[in-house]
């Protein structure tokens, strides 16, 4: 019977309950060590209903974890063809939609036990988070119990935890005893319960143990703790004690054949024992834990080191004898023992395998782990592989560890070894990487030092695929900064040699940043390359290489404002990065998003889409900065308080990162915000720190912006002329004909510079270009444009001309981010809501046809293939729901 847990108990029934009608949960059960995390999870699955099927499985606290753990703990209980994938160590692509799939078909409730995930590695990690996204679709419970002490800001679960939709998670936190608890605890043991609770501060654990000991001492908790275990340790048989200090050598659980060898087939009597006490716990398999994991460590905290020592490498011996495939997925746990037993010659052997297999299943934090533990010996290790060791940890650590410096050091390691060694070819790749970290850290000049080095030192050898990616680094370090006939020519190079060596994810990168270039370069065959990099991508599968060439194709089609072509590059692209879980990538497209609906004159919508990328927390700065920059831009432009504040952090940002493309934006934006506030110092100041850059270097179409606010702000010195020829729209401004430009931004669709541009218009008749101006801007909500074409019109003395000054908000439209009607917005309500197009033709009082159209349309416009991609998108950008609030009545028909 389980005291004060009865709220807890309820809470898990609630959500197997709530899972038996499709609407399933991540249930975080939260708590210190030893407050009853396990306990409840056991009376929970005792007295679980016959429909639920229930699987546990453990994260341990190896020195390195096994990949998938609580997964591989499930083992054959799960549907063969997951078992199958488990077994062969199939990559995550394939093995997590296997067991999604098996978890939409299960004809019972599901409930998924994790324990101990503070512990997990980063494949499980990936797994939370992955089922988490998608888990209120399921008949499933995700159950993970962690210690809440042990978690903080920077933990990796943290994040993941974080990023999990907040509807569908249950947290139970799990308090101490009461008390009244433990002192009914103590009468059940015949126990004073005086100074108890005081001791034990009510842990579960502590109470249990202490008064299993056979005395409660009073003092510290852990003091406590570890003497009451040690007390009944010594109380025990010799034979009993030992079979508990062998098994203690092993985190977690520890199966029939581990104990065969250990132990050897004469101690089952003893293990028997030990269970009949309490002191260990035997699941359904016949695999032994401790009864908690507190007193293992207690237990552990007896041996010598010299015994651990002896213990571990027994332990890792037998587990060498396994078949070899059986061997191999137990990697980690021989790392973990080889480590403990100090033998320098078997981690260096096992350690890189273990990181190679944990790399595979996507786990590269656990592979830097191992590789870390190896390096711990790499006194030991031939030079060779002392070279090896560094350049892979700094990889493994560069992709999935915030640390910068290490890694920096590993690849100097590495390349002075490969030096010394006379491995010019193993050079190349570190310095290449080298130059990406510190390009990551925004140091400009040594990212490029590197990359030429990497250049030189590569070319001195045969042409091999290392060249080739060098070629292709060196083509996009030039295009992020808006070098574009380097950028060509770079990426060229590498092209050519990708073909010569069939590398094709070469080809896909190098032919991105050469379309990239070409198109910012308005010169021709860039949509072509940007065509080809994307299909081939999509092709060969490379997800991220993808989401880029999409996000760049995207971006130039913004660009040249062909916007028919970046709407459907952004909607398949947003699609596309969400049902990947590429997450960064998603956040990067939906401030490419805000900017389309900026420029379309859809403020209302582009500032819904900006504010939902910048409220979401530990985006990294790059992927943040075209929503920051939308965002400060849109309110300016409307008029809300904070635009500046939004813009000046804009630029902050943008500077650091040395890119033109993440400064010219901002400080235009800035200095269109002096003009419409009548602030010339503020606006030239400006544009004379744009001026001050390499004009050479900008995209046409950013200098033709440049030129244009330089000839409103009235700037006396006259600015370059431009290499390559001014687009329409700003041209015709430019030379005195702001009626022209006008009527080319209506034309393509940019109703906010048709209006500045009207502004512009002096002569015979300004009147009317002004009341078309204010008529337009007043439309959009622009705010401060409108005030700004008002007061022209009163120094020209047309005012009579303009439009009545319109009290309160201005009538903006309220559009829907992705153009659905007030009818599918409706419907996509009812699609959140979890209907079927029978029911909600019921409540909407329309025919199941047109429910059947509307749903067809809705799907459409999110580039969902089905109802479970909405609902996925739905969590990512909750504004396409909430953006207009569409009364759910018959009078809507």
């Amino acid at each position: 019977m389980l005291l004060d847990r009865e709220g807890p108990l309820e809470a898990l029934r609630r959500a197997v309950r709530s899972a038996a009608v499709g609407h399933g949960s991540t249930v975080l059960v939260e708590g210190e060590a030893g407050i009853g995390k396990t306990s409840l999870l056991r009376e929970f699955a005792e007295h679980a209903d016959k429909g639920c099927r229930t699987l546990w499985g453990w994260c341990e606290a190896l020195f390195t974890p096994c990949p998938l753990g609580p997964l591989q703990d499930m083992g054959q209980l799960l549907d063969p063809r997951v078992a199958a994938l488990l077994d062969q160590a199939a990559p995550p692509e394939r093995l997590f939609p296997a067991l999604l799939n098996m978890l939409q078909h299960a004809g019972d409730v599901i409930v998924l036990i994790f324990e101990d995930v503070h512990w997990a590695d980063n494949a499980t990690l990936d797994l939370v988070k992955y089922l988490g996204r998608r888990i209120s679709l399921l008949h499933t419970v995700l159950v993970l119990s962690l210690r809440a002490d042990e978690i903080d800001a920077d933990h990796p679960l943290t994040q993941v935890l974080g990023d999990l939709p907040s509807a569908s998670v249950t947290r139970i936190a799990l308090e101490p005893l009461s008390p009244e608890a433990v002192m009914v605890l103590a009468e059940q043991a015949g126990r004073c319960a005086a100074d108890l609770h005081r001791v034990t501060e009510g842990n579960p654990f502590f109470v249990t143990e202490l008064l299993a000991s056979g005395e409660a001492e009073p003092g510290r908790v852990p003091d406590s703790i570890r003497d009451a275990v040690w007390t009944r340790l010594s109380r025990l048989s010799v034979g009993e004690r030992e079979v508990l200090e062998v098994i203690s050598i092993v985190p977690g659980s520890v199966e029939p054949w581990l104990i065969r060898a250990l132990l050897g087939v004469d101690a089952e009597a003893l293990v028997d024992q030990c269970v009949t006490r309490g002191l260990l716990r035997r699941d359904n398999q016949g695999a032994l834990t401790f009864r908690h994991e507190l007193a293992r460590q207690a237990t552990l905290d007896r041996l010598s080191p010299r015994l651990q020592r002896s213990l571990h490498a027994k332990a890792e011996a037998a587990i060498s004898q396994l078949p070899a495939a059986r061997a191999s997925a137990l990697l980690s746990r021989r790392v973990h023992h080889a480590a403990g037993a100090d033998d320098g010659a078997r981690v260096l052997e096992l350690a890189p395998k273990a990181a190679a297999h944990a790399a595979r299943l996507g786990a590269h934090r656990e592979a830097a782990s191992h590789l870390a533990t190896a390096i711990r010996y790499v006194a030991q290790a031939t030079p060779e592989l002392a070279a090896q060791l560094y350049e892979d940890w700094a990889y493994e650590a560069g992709l999935a560890l915030l640390v910068y410096e290490p890694v920096i050091d590993a690849h100097h390691r590495a390349i002075a070894i490969w030096r010394e060694l006379g491995r010019t070819d193993k050079i190349g790749p570190n310095l290449c990487r080298l130059s990406r970290l510190h390009w990551r850290r925004g140091e400009g000049q040594p990212a490029e030092e590197y990359a030429d080095l990497a250049v030189r030192e590569m070319e001195n050898l045969p042409p091999g695929p290392e060249l080739a990616m060098a070629y292709s680094t060196r083509s996009q370090l030039h295009m992020l900064h808006y070098r574009f006939d380097e950028a060509i020519d770079w990426g060229l190079r590498a092209i050519a040699l990708a073909d010569q060596l069939g590398e094709i994810e070469t080809r896909i990168h190098a032919l991105n940043n050469v379309g990239t270039a070409l198109f910012f370069a308005d010169r021709p065959g860039g949509r072509e390359r940007l065509e080809e990099s994307l299909a081939l991508a999509l092709e060969h599968g490379f997800d991220d290489h993808a989401a880029r060439a999409c996000t760049n194709f995207a971006e130039c089609a913004v660009m040249s404002k062909e916007f028919v072509l970046a709407e459907r590059l952004l909607a398949e692209g947003i699609a596309f990065a969400t049902r990947n879980d590429l997450d960064s990538a998603t956040q990067y497209l939906l401030g490419r998003q805000a900017q389309l609906r900026m420029e379309q004159g859809r403020f209302r919508e582009a500032e819904i889409i900006a504010q939902g990328v910048m409220q979401l927390e530990r985006l990294p700065m790059v992927m943040h900065l075209p929503a920051l920059t939308v965002l400060g831009r849109v309110r300016v432009r409307t008029g809300v308080s904070g635009g500046l504040d939004l813009l000046q952090q804009a630029l902050q940002e943008g500077v650091t990162t040395g890119e033109i493309q993440r400064i010219v934006p901002v400080r235009l934006a800035l200095a269109e915000a002096a003009w419409l506030a009548e602030d010339p110092r503020a606006g030239q100041e400006q544009l004379t720190a744009l001026a001050a850059m390499d004009l050479d270097n900008f995209r046409i179409s950013d200098f033709g912006e440049l030129a244009v606010w330089w000839q409103r702000s009235g700037m006396a010195l006259p600015l370059p002329a431009p290499k390559a020829q001014i687009p329409l729209r700003r041209a015709a401004e430019l030379r005195g004909d702001p009626l022209e430009a006008a009527r080319e931004w209506e034309r393509l669709g940019l109703p906010y510079e048709a209006a500045l541009a009207l502004m512009q218009v002096r002569g015979a008749d300004p009147g009317s270009a002004l009341a078309r101006a204010v008529t337009i801007l007043e439309s959009l909500g622009a705010r401060p444009a409108a005030a700004l074409a008002r007061k022209q019109a009163q120094r020209l003395g047309v005012a009579g001309q303009l439009p009545k000054s319109r009290r309160g908000p201005y009538g903006a439209a309220r559009r829907h981010p992705l153009g659905l009607t007030l009818h599918e917005q409706q419907v996509l309500a009812l699609i959140a809501a979890g209907m079927s197009n029978k029911e909600a033709a019921q409540r909407l009082s329309r025919s199941p046809r047109t429910i059947e159209h509307q749903v067809s349309a809705v799907l459409g416009k999110f580039n969902a293939a089905n109802r479970m991609e909405v609902l996925l998108r739905l969590r990512g950008e909750p504004w396409l729901l909430s953006a207009a609030d569409a009364p759910l009545t018959s009078k809507n028909r």
